[in-house]
Formats: structure tokens, sequence, C-alpha cells
């Protein structure tokens, strides 16, 4: 099976264009990660705004609102800011659950361990960041409600 390098769909290996976008498919670059999203941006706004970006990852909800009045106008900080919020999201239903739920033994081991895999994920989109990627994170990109 190969892939479209334009869209990342799947292909036959004897299709010579692209059922979904039309695009010739004689350059076969390999498999395309469909939740990297790097080639969408300009790498001018990359690149003034990663600080800015790595700061949604390590402040939390603080960083999200300054991302957001300092670059509004930046597709790559939207990015971030929307999968920042995503882990955000996360985190609070973890707490509710949490706090809910508290008087059982599972549910409180479960949200600590969903607390350091999230910060974890948090740490490897900081250093995505510093690569000048656009990637989804890990576990938040595979929860179909989120997207």
């Amino acid at each position: 099976m190969k892939y479209c390098p334009k869209c990342g769909t799947g292909l036959e290996d004897n299709v010579v264009h692209c059922t979904n976008c039309g695009t010739s498919t004689s350059v076969y670059t390999g498999p395309v990660d469909p939740f990297d999203h790097t080639a969408e941006f300009d790498p001018k706004d990359i690149s003034e705004n990663k600080v800015i970006c790595m700061l949604v990852y390590l402040a939390g909800y603080i960083g999200i609102l300054v991302a957001l009045l300092m670059s509004s106008s930046s597709k790559y900080v939207a990015f971030h800011v929307r999968q920042a919020l995503k882990i955000e999201v996360v985190t609070m239903l973890g707490a509710i659950v949490t706090a809910l739920l508290f008087w059982t033994v599972i549910v409180p081991i479960a949200a600590g361990i969903l607390a350091i895999a999230l910060f974890v994920v948090k740490i490897i989109c900081f250093f995505q960041i510093c690569s000048g990627k656009a990637k989804e994170p890990a576990i938040i990109c595979n929860l179909k409600f989120m997207k």
C-alpha cells in the first residue's frame, strides 16, 4: 500500500493518481503521518512563534490566554492553542470523574496515571515545537470526541 504525497490517503500500489485529491502518485514518498500538520504552516510563522507556542504547553490556561493575546493572527499558534485546550479538557474531565468517585480506590489511581501521561504528552509537544513541528498530541489525537 502507498500513500498520497499531498493528502495522505491510503492507495493501492497500482494507482497513478490519488482517488481523493487527484495528485500524481508517481513520486512515492513513503507513508504520511496523518497527525503531522507541519507542512500546512509557513516556516516564517513557525520560527517567529515558537516561544509563544512553548508557553502554551508550559503554563496551562495562562499560557493559552497569553498566546491568544500575543499572536492571534498566527495559524501556528492557533493550532497549538487548540491542542493544548484538548489536553486541558481531558485533564478537567479526569479531575471531575475523580472528584465524583474519590471514594473508590481505582479511579484516583487511574486519574493519577492519566495526569502523569498528560504531563509527558505536554513535554513531548514542547520538544516538537523546539524542532518546529506541528503534530497532534499522542493520546489526544485518538480521542474521536475531540475532533
